[in-house]
């Protein structure tokens, strides 16, 4: 974008040159090249229209507004000691809705470009009147299918003649029942203000371990297409989560010591005490 001749600009040499009325800054150069352009004030900022009549590119639009945020956030850095995290902010237009339909349409592009280039396959249509070997539901719905699958684990009772309370099948719901439940209740437990799994290693370790017993229910679920015993695989199930429980806990619990020190000393240098 050319600049106009109400705001300085810079010749060749670097050197800025006044034309018009003044009151506009020039932005810093980028790795010691030509300079980003003007930067006009507050007040002067251009309109949409005035935008739409230069016919800039959504790609030079969009680098000229980050290059801004820059160079504002730069320039309130260096004025002041003491900053506010609000402050640091930046309207919601142009700079995020900016920023967020560059990053829309980059994503977009990229699907656009995999759904030309790599169409799905299209195999043959399915028989009604042949029932497949394995039925599966949808990939995201394994860990609720393995539950499906816990028949060891529904006791038989002496006091009835070896025989089982109820049928696996229901056993099966009510463990979908009890694991909803617990995934439910866990935002009521976890009531603080944490952030990070660094600064609440305890729910952090709930979170891998529920995360970790997803996947191996998952893999009950498969398990006709596993190439493992099925009994090793079962055990696994349960110990696997166990054990990332324990590990993601220990080293969050050793990491939190200078975590909390870095972000307290980061705290006080932005808010230094009165």
């Amino acid at each position: 974008m050319c600049p106009t001749d109400d705001h300085p600009r810079r010749t060749d040499g670097g050197e800025e040159t006044e034309s018009g009325a003044a009151g506009g800054t020039v932005g810093p150069a980028v790795d010691g090249g030509a300079p980003v352009g003007p930067v006009p004030p507050d007040d002067e900022t251009p309109t949409f229209y005035e935008r739409k009549a230069r016919r800039t590119g959504l790609a030079r639009l969009t680098y000229e507004y980050f290059e801004r945020s820059r160079y504002e956030d730069q320039t309130l850095r260096q004025s002041s000691d003491y900053i506010e995290r609000d402050v640091l902010a930046f309207p919601t237009w142009p700079h995020e809705t900016v920023r967020n339909l560059s990053i829309a349409a980059f994503f977009v592009g990229m699907i656009l470009f995999l759904s030309a280039t790599m169409p799905p396959h299209i195999g043959e249509p399915a028989n009604p009147s042949d029932t497949p070997a394995i039925i599966l539901p949808d990939w995201y719905l394994y860990w609720s299918f393995g539950l499906l699958k816990l028949e060891p684990l529904n006791p038989e009772l002496a006091i009835l003649g070896g025989q089982k309370l109820m049928a696996d099948r229901t056993f099966g719901v009510l463990a979908n029942g009890v694991v909803v439940g617990v995934i439910a209740i866990v935002p009521f437990l976890n009531k603080g203000s944490a952030r990070r799994p660094v600064e609440q290693p305890f729910w952090a370790a709930v979170g891998v371990f529920g995360v970790v017993f997803a996947l191996t229910l998952s893999l009950i679920a498969i398990q006709n297409l596993m190439p493992m015993n099925v009994g090793l695989l079962f055990d696994l199930t349960f110990l696997l989560p166990v054990v990332f429980g324990i590990v993601t806990y220990a080293v969050l619990k050793t990491m939190r010591e200078g975590y909390m020190y870095n972000l307290n000393r980061r705290y006080y240098r932005l808010r230094p005490p009165r």
